[in-house]
């Protein structure tokens, strides 16, 4: 993933399941010296697409892998299909070019080598004749080599090569930071969907391969074994090989919305019981978040989940889950829970540029302290809460308003990073406590399926971003909230709330990033008795005894600015700062 990367958690949500998903941004990801370097484009995910990728619509891909783990190789054959929304001259595809191309196809016609390039990392196939509106072609790839070795999966991307306890190869891809181009030609770009996706994964038998979508059958022969999977609408980074000495646990689901969702687990033989335990959360996640934002998206396929020897990452209706089955304090497993999450925020729901990435990581968070709010009550809802605020670090905006690759957003030093995670979720809490759970969960559903009132077989996956968030909370609440996201998800610095007690009461104001208008409303307690002060103008007053006791915002409804917060990062980083000069100290000492 990114040299720096992502997928994963809130760097800063350090000990909790968003931790899968940035510990990367702040950390670096060495290329193994043995390894060919990536190009820059290869690297790099989400680069503006170019015109030709603009003009086609991605209608299929048929990939065919064959994984050889002794050698560590792949050979692919991907057979591509495209319709022009407007006249096209060439097709443009991404694949690292560690993976030498040996033949292009286009239509069945074998093309000469002059007619195709990959100088960078980026295809460019000129057609034999140029499409017309509407036409469709398909362009066969076929390539091999050693791909690109994940240095530190999930949060550097690329294959894992490991052995599992019991000894057979275990083997699996990891790639949302540098995308999909390191192991097959795609769009690398979040609106790079392929309608559909058939995979064909020939790997040693009797090794099985957990794919994505739902299974269409399996062919041995010769010792070797293909299984072949297929899926809809899936997220291009979304699209992992999974393979290993795995056993199934098989259920059904049955959802309060009538239909019967599959229930699939493949676990490491040998851990069958601890997967039992974990197999028992299924149906529960499904109640949590059927319950709370709507119907599961990909219900004809399946929910899957599969052992992966790296962390974790949510690869759409196979998510990738190596946590050791451990639970938290609170009582599941936290990983699980969050990847999961982003079924629906991430590969139902998906950003239409890495820009708006909160919409992925800030409401997969915010189902955290939801799902304790569904579990426990309220006492762990701010408990689990009060863990993402105090991570937050307002160094650069949520949103930058630009186009942005995904390394550059999960990069705690050149863009959000964790603040997609942590700050993200406090937003969404902030913004519910303000215009209430009828109109918050209401915006939400029609964010997540482009209707109010989803319903199995009425929806299907989507692009959203902020825009487009804030154009539905103004039309369902019938208020313009620009103020709240101008303020919140466009600006670095939390508001403050300035405080002046006098002889009769307590004046506040409320201070922002350039001044604009806050009118936030802001309870305060007073002698145990709650009064709301509109702050329409940024501004409010009460009135106060000489002896009155006063708590501001005594529910915490609302996200900003405090100094104790403040005093806790920085003695926090000092220590940090310390432990690891001692660390370096005794590690001099032993050379």
């Amino acid at each position: 993933m990114n040299k720096t990367l992502p997928l994963m958690a809130g760097l800063l949500l350090v000990g909790s399941a968003s931790d899968v998903h940035a510990q990367a941004a702040a950390a670096t990801s060495p290329v193994k010296p043995e390894q060919p370097v990536l190009t820059e484009r290869t690297v790099y995910s989400g680069a503006p697409m170019t015109p030709e990728q603009k003009a086609v619509v991605f209608e299929k891909a048929d990939l065919q892998f064959t994984v050889d783990p002794a050698k560590k190789h792949l050979d692919g054959n991907a057979a591509l299909t495209f319709r022009a929304t407007a006249p096209v001259a060439r097709i443009v595809v991404d694949l690292d070019q560690n993976l030498p191309i040996s033949r292009v196809e286009v239509d069945g016609q074998v093309l000469a080598a002059t007619a195709y390039s990959n100088p960078d990392g980026q295809v460019t196939v000129t057609l034999p004749k140029p499409l017309a509106v509407g036409e469709r072609t398909t362009v066969r790839l076929v390539y091999a080599g050693k791909p690109h070795v994940a240095a530190r999966a999930p949060w550097d991307g690329g294959f894992v090569w490991a052995t599992a306890p019991t000894g057979e190869p275990w083997i699996a891809t990891a790639v949302q930071g540098e995308g999909c181009d390191l192991f097959w030609p795609c769009i690398d770009h979040p609106m790079g969907e392929p309608e559909i996706v058939d995979q064909h994964i020939t790997v040693p038998a009797p090794l099985v391969a957990a794919g994505n979508g739902v299974a269409m059958g399996m062919e041995e022969k010769n010792g070797w074994r293909t299984y072949h999977w297929r899926i809809k609408n899936p997220d291009t980074y979304s699209i992992a090989l999974n393979i290993g000495p795995y056993e199934l646990l098989s259920a059904d689901y049955q959802s309060r919305f009538g239909n019967t969702i599959p229930l699939r687990f493949w676990y490491l033989r040998g851990n069958e019981a601890k997967a039992k335990v974990l197999f028992t959360e299924f149906p529960q996640l499904l109640d949590f978040f059927e319950s709370t934002i709507g119907p599961y998206p990909f219900a004809d396929e399946k929910m899957g989940v599969v052992e992966t020897p790296h962390k974790g990452m949510e690869h759409q209706t196979i998510n990738a889950y190596g946590n050791e089955y451990v639970k938290t304090s609170y009582g599941y497993d936290e990983l699980l829970q969050h990847e999961f999450s982003h079924e629906w925020f991430g590969n139902q729901l998906t950003n239409s540029d890495w820009d708006d990435m909160w919409l992925h990581e800030g409401f997969g968070s915010y189902m955290q302290p939801l799902y304790m709010e569904y579990l426990h009550g309220d006492l762990l809802y701010y408990t689990q809460l009060n863990s993402h605020r105090i991570k937050i670090r307002n160094k650069f905006p949520v949103v930058s308003g630009q186009t942005m690759r995904e390394e550059d957003v999960y990069s705690g030093e050149r863009g959000p990073g964790g603040d997609i995670y942590a700050k993200g979720s406090v937003i969404l809490h902030t913004l519910r406590q303000l215009i209430g759970d009828e109109a918050f969960f209401t915006s939400v559903r029609r964010l997540v399926y482009g209707t109010a009132t989803p319903k199995p077989g009425n929806f299907k996956p989507r692009y959203g971003s902020t825009k487009e968030f804030l154009a539905i909370i103004n039309e369902v609440t019938g208020k313009d909230y620009t103020w709240f996201f101008d303020v919140y998800l466009y600006q670095a610095a939390l508001p403050q709330l300035l405080v002046q007690r006098d002889a009769t009461g307590l004046n506040l104001s409320w201070k922002t990033q350039g001044n604009g208008p806050f009118p936030m409303p802001v309870d305060v307690r007073v002698d145990g008795r709650v009064q709301t002060l509109t702050m329409a103008d940024g501004r409010g007053r009460v009135a106060l005894s000489a002896h009155s006791v006063y708590t501001l915002d005594p529910h915490s409804k609302v996200l900003r600015q405090e100094d104790y917060i403040d005093v806790y990062q920085r003695f926090e980083a000092e220590r940090m700062k310390a432990m690891a000069e001692r660390a370096a100290a005794e590690a001099a000492k032993k050379k």
